[in-house]
């Protein structure tokens, strides 16, 4: 059954691929990789679930932060406990892109103990470096708004025409987004 499973979510996984563009595919892989886990720990000869290995994993930082400007941010994926990816969804500032809505995904990102670093791809010239950490924010409960922050220096890069880069760094605080606690309830008639 395990092995019918493990199918099925590729083959679903080629069909997105194919149907809607490999950005959707990857987000639904995403998605299913720790299901996936889950099925692996419980088949292990051992017997053991897994639990010892997610206590070491530390503290979950995934979710969506603020970024630069209302409207932007920066989602952040951690899996494995170390390895880590994500993107920038940003609103462009060049003359071709300007007000426009951009994605730029994480190039590199790494994440050990509390301390996050990460490259963007470069989109029309300009990418984004972030090193800092991850620290706990004002909210008290998990789920809450800025339960986790991002705090570190965003150093921003560009190339002109000539492909002369230009930086700026500036020493930033990005704010965890609250998440939902479930589903919206049905509307009543």
């Amino acid at each position: 059954m395990r092995e019918l499973r493990a199918v099925f979510v590729v083959s679903i996984s080629s069909l997105l691929s194919i149907a809607v563009g490999a950005a959707t595919s990857s987000a639904f892989c995403l998605i299913l990789r720790p299901a996936m886990a889950i099925s692996a720990t419980q088949a292990s000869p051992t017997g053991t679930t897994g639990t010892s290995q997610d206590a070491k994993a530390g503290p979950h930082y995934s979710g969506m932060y603020s970024f630069l400007k209302e409207g932007e941010f920066v989602q952040v994926t951690v899996e494995d406990g170390v390895q880590l990816t994500g993107f920038v969804s940003r609103y462009g500032d060049g003359e071709s892109d300007k007000g426009a809505f951009l994605d730029q995904f994480f190039k590199t990102g790494k994440l050990e103990g509390n301390k996050l670093s990460f490259t963007t791809e470069t989109v029309h010239g300009v990418w984004f470096d972030f090193i800092g950490t991850v620290e706990r924010g004002e909210g008290k409960n998990p789920g809450d708004e800025a339960y986790y922050v991002l705090k570190g220096t965003l150093t921003e890069s560009s190339t002109d025409v000539n492909k002369k880069v230009s930086s700026h760094s500036h020493n930033v605080l990005f704010k965890m987004f609250p998440q939902e606690a479930g589903p919206a309830p049905a509307a009543r008639n």
